[in-house]
């Protein structure tokens, strides 16, 4: 949602594993934290191993004293050398392996989500959000790995997530409050919000362009803190929990809108993405893939079919077809979509495991994912900075003449370059948090 519509009820634009054996950061987790997934490990062929010492006494020496036949003796067959991929399992630091437990399907769609979102904020075509909506998958994704996550004890897994999520928004905000400050900007009791972000943080309006995005942040905190109850509350009835959450959207939209507040705010936006985060729970303790394809399949399209006639039936309410403007449609467009994946997911046990043969490609997803908090929060000062940084390129005439410097493509171009900076600079930050050695960018 836009930050328009983030003052009317509460929503914003944006953006911030495990399947079901085992699927960060997002993570947004998270957003988008880089999580082992636990995909099967893949098959190694072992040396032959000869049989136990107590066999080979019987075989050698005549059968046991309980045996009621001569056990038959099998010839072992020359044991073979032991192959390289057993020295390296047991030696080497075994990259293969280490890519075997993430999940690249999960992680390629997130590092597609924030490609999505950076492309939206710099171009704002109102379609990028039927065409992948990135909010809706993030989290999905991020409910799937809480629900992993929450095998573990609730409160240590709540105070883990946080502990993943703010360092890095600390870091970010330091910088953006001296600017705003900077700018006339003097800060209430409301500055509480810049600590923990359960309210959306206040500003001024030249710094809006960069704290607008935190409802993200703000809703995907709300959601960390209230899955242990979620998730008790979906394992007591999966299926009518699930549809239950398309519900209070409708409520918030013809009922009771909720208060004009902070509070208000997060209501509508935790209404908005509430299926998608239940449905990661869905996914991850197997309930889609028992449910049948035809009955998957013809919900999903009849909650896409519905969110799309009602973004394009009402834009006279939001003046576009956006769905970022219109949060029920955004609710039901987003349930379809990531229903499929999902589903898709788990009936058709996708991996993506091929992803591994393409070094670079394979390499970029993975900074991608671990670098996701650091992408989302820096991706819009990246935007900004690339206006007045393209606008020294008109001063060097081979440069005006020959650079479509006039193009929102090259500012696309110059936004992901200051973004490739801002990993190497400030990325570090969600090593620290994560208490992983800090790196310049993630091995």
């Amino acid at each position: 949602m836009s930050w328009e519509q983030q003052q009317g009820y509460g929503g914003g634009y944006g953006p911030p594993q495990q399947p079901q054996q085992p699927q960060q950061p997002y993570g947004y987790e998270g957003f988008g934290h880089p999580q082992q997934y636990g995909q099967p490990q893949p098959y190694v062929q072992q040396p032959y191993v000869q049989q136990p010492y107590e066999q080979q006494q019987y075989a050698d020496h005549g059968q046991p004293p309980y045996a009621t036949a001569p056990l038959p003796v099998v010839e072992p067959e020359p044991a073979p050398e032991p192959e390289p991929v057993v020295e390296e399992v047991a030696e080497g630091p075994a990259p293969a392996p280490q890519k075997a437990g993430r999940d690249r399907y999960f992680d390629t769609l997130r590092a597609v989500a924030l490609v999505r979102v950076v492309t939206y904020h710099t171009f704002g075509w109102a379609w990028c959000g039927m065409v992948f909506p990135s909010m809706g998958i993030m989290f999905g994704l991020a409910g799937t790995l809480m629900a992993k996550s929450l095998e573990r004890p609730a409160f240590k897994v709540v105070k883990s997530r946080m502990r993943r999520l703010l360092p890095p928004f600390w870091f970010w905000g330091f910088f953006v409050l001296v600017a705003m400050m900077i700018h006339d900007w003097m800060p209430g009791w409301q500055i509480v919000f810049w600590i923990v972000p359960v309210g959306d943080p206040p500003g001024n309006a030249w710094g809006t362009q960069a704290w607008e995005i935190l409802w993200y942040l703000r809703t995907y905190l709300w959601f960390v803190m209230l899955s242990p109850v979620l998730l008790w509350i979906f394992r007591k009835a999966p299926i009518p929990v699930l549809l239950l959450t398309l519900v209070p959207i409708v409520v918030l939209k013809y009922v009771w809108a909720g208060p004009d507040n902070r509070f208000g705010n997060a209501l509508w936006d935790l209404s908005t993405y509430l299926f998608c985060w239940i449905l990661g729970f869905a996914h991850r303790d197997g309930v889609l893939q028992k449910l049948k394809p035809f009955l998957v399949v013809t919900l999903s399209v009849a909650a896409i079919v519905f969110g799309g006639w009602y973004a394009f039936s009402h834009q006279a309410e939001a003046g576009t077809y956006d769905l970022d403007e219109n949060p029920l449609a955004q609710t039901y467009w987003s349930a379809g979509y990531v229903m499929l994946l999902m589903w898709a997911k788990a009936y058709f046990n996708i991996d993506f495991a091929w992803l591994t043969r393409f070094k670079r490609l394979d390499r970029i997803v993975t900074i991608f994912n671990s670098r996701a908090v650091t992408i989302y929060l820096w991706h819009e000062i990246a935007l900004v900075l690339a206006v007045p940084l393209t606008d020294q390129f008109w001063k060097v005439p081979a440069f005006e003449k020959w650079l479509p410097l006039g193009s929102q493509w090259f500012m696309f171009g110059i936004g992901w370059i200051l973004i490739a900076v801002f990993i190497v600079l400030c990325g570090w930050v969600e090593d620290v948090a994560a208490k992983k050695k800090p790196r310049l960018l993630p091995s």
